[in-house]
């Protein structure tokens, strides 16, 4: 930031920190600039003619953790680099001292750089271990986990995040209730000089203080398999599984951070944002029966296990017998049929999913009355209004549930309507051939004027008088002379 920038916002010194970097390869610090598009980190030197150009972080723990985690997860190469965590104001100075003792080690100079040192794999599972922590049942429909005055609004605005918008999104009161949104939500980080957006998922997550804050799991590039994850070293193996099914397959005792604690767990992959999920095995549910097909005690334990399962048998919505593999994700917190995500494109992998569920009561956080819910279950086209756009813009339509994708179709217009105007009626048709075609129908023929949208026959008294006149009178008319 330049001297005339620093007297018109003396404030944002304060507020913000910078992110140092040393290149193991050349040992040298400098301040980051960003990231590219190639995933490589962008410096300049640590000097006051570069301030414009430094990166700056919100100080808020919180929302550092989340900033850095997405960051890290995108750049190339991670392990290349040692990254520390200065007050802006500082900056220069410190990164003058972090080179003293890069060039010149001594057992002061190495707590000193362990102080400002910033290690991704513990900012990478702090929003993981509050889920090892807390409970991940399913809230009752009505219960409410966290208050909205819990939440620090202040560092949501920053986030482009205020209540009001929340609220016209639809998006607090699943939040409140310690839901996952179950879809990206775009987001911004306003630091005054520079502005970061992405899109990610979100959750609330308690503090040992008692506060509330917004988890942010931005999208990651791919998986991060080459860091321990709560004390577990990933596998080939494990690896393979992860990146064709999105789930680990089988149950590892993974550390709490905290306590040291080893608690049973299975692994998977959220497949909106690349990120790892753990869940422990004495939160997974099983059901007894799926698609018919009741499962016996060992083919549970083996659900259980985080194990893929072979079911045969099953029956279709269609009423078709079917055989699949199914296994419990650990994200999703239910059995899903299992399919490989390694051949396939997301768009490719969200048309093949099928998730082992009913029709949803819910469309876009609007739920359904009971009637319409029947239809709609039934395979119906269902009008539905009062829904709300990412903008806060009420909008209308009509769904319908298609029972072989198990997807609900979303449209403006009734899709029987567009139907029946792509298959029109006898009555139109025979509308058509008289005034357009130069036709003629019998129960029509004498009337002079255009027939109306689907009619087929005489529909008011002059029209009636006219097809009851004579034929010879009709024909007898000749040209004036």
């Amino acid at each position: 930031m330049s001297e005339q920038n620093k007297i018109k916002n003396p404030l944002l010194e304060e507020l913000t920190d910078i992110l140092l970097v040393l290149n193991k390869e050349k040992m040298r610090i400098e301040a980051v600039k960003g990231i590219d598009k190639d995933g490589k980190l962008e410096t300049v030197p640590v000097d006051k003619k570069n301030q414009n150009q430094f990166m700056r972080v919100d100080k808020h723990g919180d929302v550092f953790s989340n900033f850095f985690a997405n960051f890290f997860s995108q750049l190339k190469n991670p392990t290349h680099f040692s990254f520390f965590k200065v007050p802006a104001s500082e900056a220069i100075d410190t990164a003058k001292e972090i080179q003293k003792n890069v060039d010149t080690p001594t057992k002061e100079g190495e707590a000193f750089l362990t102080k400002l040192e910033v290690k991704e794999p513990v900012a990478h599972n702090q929003e993981n271990q509050k889920n090892m922590e807390t409970t991940q049942t399913t809230p009752e429909a009505n219960e409410y986990r966290f208050k909205p005055e819990q939440i620090d609004w202040e560092t949501m605005n920053n986030l482009g995040l205020s209540k009001e918008k929340l609220e016209k999104m639809n998006l607090l009161e699943p939040l409140l209730k310690g839901y996952k949104t179950n879809e990206l939500v775009p987001i911004s980080l306003n630091l005054g000089t520079a502005i970061t957006r992405m899109d990610a998922r979100l959750s609330l997550q308690p503090t040992e203080d008692g506060k509330v804050v917004m988890a942010i799991h931005g999208i990651r590039k791919e998986p991060q398999l080459s860091f321990p994850f709560f004390g577990h070293e990933f596998s080939k193996e494990d690896k393979d599984n992860l990146l064709k099914t999105s789930n680990m397959g089988h149950v590892v005792d993974l550390t709490n951070l905290k306590t040291g604690e080893k608690i049973p767990s299975i692994i998977s992959v959220d497949r909106l944002t690349n990120e790892l999920v753990a869940l422990r095995t004495d939160k997974i549910n099983i059901p007894n029966e799926i698609k018919g097909v009741k499962l016996n005690e060992e083919q549970k334990q083996t659900l259980l296990e985080g194990k893929p399962l072979y079911i045969e048998g099953m029956i279709s919505k269609k009423g078709t017998a079917f055989d699949a593999t199914v296994q419990f994700n650990a994200d999703k917190r239910f059995v899903e049929f299992l399919f490989d995500r390694s051949n396939t494109n997301k768009q490719t992998q969200g048309s093949q999913q099928t998730q082992l569920q009913e029709a949803p009561k819910t469309f876009r956080d609007k739920e359904l009355d009971n009637e319409q819910y029947q239809k709609f279950k039934d395979g119906q086209t269902v009008y539905v209004s009062g829904l709300v756009d990412k903008k806060g813009k009420e909008y209308n339509g009509y769904i319908t549930f298609n029972k072989e994708t198990n997807k609900t179709d979303f449209s403006f217009q009734n899709p029987n309507k567009i139907k029946e105007q792509i298959n029109p009626t006898e009555a139109h048709k025979i509308q058509t051939a008289v005034n357009s075609e130069g036709k003629t129908n019998k129960a029509t023929k004498n009337i002079k004027e255009p027939l109306q949208s689907g009619q087929t026959n005489p529909d008011n008294k002059k029209q009636q008088e006219q097809q009851e006149e004579p034929e010879a009178t009709t024909k007898s008319k000749g040209r004036k002379m």
